[in-house]
């Protein structure tokens, strides 16, 4: 696996971090879309909170966070999710 870019400047206490996912892909890796926004590749699948949890995982390495600190807030079931660092 890639090593997740730095998004330390990111990691602030109650930040609320908006990501599009896409599951199933060839790797995981978080890149910056045309907007400038995130958007994270996870190669899990979208069952079951796999990919959710997938996300939280690769989220909080990029951040420097233990994934305990990431709680989802909004898009449990879609794409497009919000997480708050507490």
């Amino acid at each position: 696996m890639a090593k997740p870019p730095d998004l330390s400047h990111l990691a602030r206490d109650g930040a609320e971090i908006a990501v599009r996912v896409t599951p199933r892909a060839a790797r995981d890796r978080i890149a910056a879309d045309e907007a400038g926004g995130l958007r994270v590749h996870v190669t899990a699948p979208p069952e079951d909170g796999k990919a959710n949890a997938a996300v939280q995982k690769l989220l909080a390495k990029a951040l420097g966070v233990p994934k305990s600190r990431l709680s989802l807030l909004r898009g449990r079931t879609a794409r497009d999710k919000v997480f708050r660092l507490g």
